[in-house]
């Protein structure tokens, strides 16, 4: 894999945690106006700019585009956002419920991306491509950046953990989700090179999350390429902005379902459909949780439901068919309650497994949804397996938490 050093522009000290935000799409414009009240030193204001607009305003009106750009002007007038001076890498820890992930944050190469060496597991849509596109392009800058896995590597590790040893640029606890954020500067030539150098072996890297950001930031920079008679490869939208972590380090949650009625069914109607693939147990009242793989959370009627797959309802060699999504797509959404397509279906939502189980049934016992279904979550192992055989996971698949912290560093596209 090529990836390079770059001159990132971060906040100083004193300001990172005020800087610093959720990812812009973790949260809604309502949440971000929220979480940033009182602070003009948000990210939010960049990312989300629309919060500067009276509730309601259009995330994708022009005028929304171009305060991205103001604002991004604006906290580097006010050195809220300071450019390094030199090219290096940089090292961002995360701690959640007492583990620790080390991720170095590089440059990745747009065309290790366009050929494939950067590999997905998940479709894009051409919307949210295009709103990132938009982004990115007015700000000539990766803002945000994108989450890389990579095979577990001792060389890298050594460096890692020998560079850690030393004070940390920025250390503080964000909230609400109650995470620590560790940053180091890797300033060292020697250091720089090694990275490089041991990066230049990897043959491929993962996207874990942020596939729309990465598919953006490549076609931008392809874009400016192709406008370039002088282009030379070696310009900085060759190059868009990522954290790396080895793959073992990483942790998936649950990404869960709820779906606005049964298809016509009664409650007893539909569990006596569920049975013909699954064994129904009901478990009363308090929540349930899946325990392991093709076994699923049913929420039903104020009663919470095991549902196991049984035998010859998946294929354990079909690297997408034994996904817990693709059974319960097939079975249950699709099979039983006509959801045809996860992407466009208005009948179904999506909740991420930090909301808890609890943000199922409420949605359930407010009446705004019927039903709540839970998985359990995917390994990193069925996310490399599918990306190496060009496969793709059904949408909504996977949750990786921690999130990154954005606004620690930024990736400018401008030549330096």
């Amino acid at each position: 894999m090529r990836i390079k050093p770059f001159k990132g522009i971060r906040p100083p000290r004193e300001l990172a945690e005020q800087v610093a935000s959720r990812p812009y799409d973790v949260l809604d414009s309502d949440e971000a106006r929220e979480e940033a009240k009182g602070n003009d030193k948000s990210l939010y204001h960049i990312i989300k700019p629309e919060i500067d607009f009276p509730a309601g305003t259009d995330e994708h009106d022009r005028a929304v585009y171009d305060r991205a750009v103001i604002n991004f002007n604006r906290f580097r007038a006010n050195d809220w956002l300071l450019q390094d001076d030199r090219e290096q890498y940089y090292i961002y820890a995360q701690t959640r419920n007492g583990k620790t992930q080390y991720g170095l944050v590089v440059c990745a190469c747009v065309a290790d991306y366009l050929d494939g060496k950067i590999k997905k597991h998940e479709l894009t849509r051409c919307d949210k491509e295009e709103d990132r596109m938009k982004h990115v392009r007015n700000c000539n800058a990766n803002i945000e950046p994108v989450f890389f896995a990579y095979p577990d590597c001792p060389a890298l590790d050594e460096l890692v953990a020998a560079r850690t040893q030393a004070a940390p640029e920025y250390d503080f606890v964000s909230m609400p989700e109650n995470f620590r954020h560790t940053f180091w500067i890797v300033d060292d030539d020697a250091d720089i090179a090694r990275i490089t150098g041991v990066f230049a072996t990897i043959p491929s890297l993962y996207i874990a999350d942020g596939h729309h950001r990465s598919a953006a930031a490549a076609l931008v920079g392809a874009e400016k390429a192709r406008l370039n008679p002088e282009h030379g490869g070696d310009e900085e939208y060759n190059f868009f902005m990522a954290v790396c972590f080895p793959a073992s380090q990483l942790t998936i949650i649950d990404y869960n379902r709820v779906v606005k009625d049964l298809n016509g069914l009664t409650d007893e109607a539909f569990l006596r459909a569920l049975d013909r693939h699954f064994v129904v147990e009901e478990k009363g009242g308090e929540p349930f949780r899946p325990e392991r793989l093709h076994q699923f959370s049913l929420y039903l009627g104020g009663r919470w439901y095991a549902l196991a797959a049984r035998e010859g309802t998946y294929d354990d060699g079909d690297p997408i068919g034994v996904l817990d999504v693709t059974i319960s797509s097939n079975l249950i959404l699709d099979g039983i309650l006509n959801i045809k397509d996860l992407r466009t279906d208005r009948r179904i939502d999506f909740v991420g497994g930090i909301r808890g189980l609890g943000e199922l049934k409420r949605r359930v016992d407010s009446g705004e949804m019927r039903m709540a279904l839970a998985l359990y979550p995917v390994s990193m192992q069925q996310i490399i397996r599918i990306a190496d055989s060009g496969n793709i996971m059904p949408p909504k698949t996977t949750w990786f938490e921690p999130k990154l912290r954005s606004g620690l560093v930024i990736h400018s596209l401008a030549q330096s």
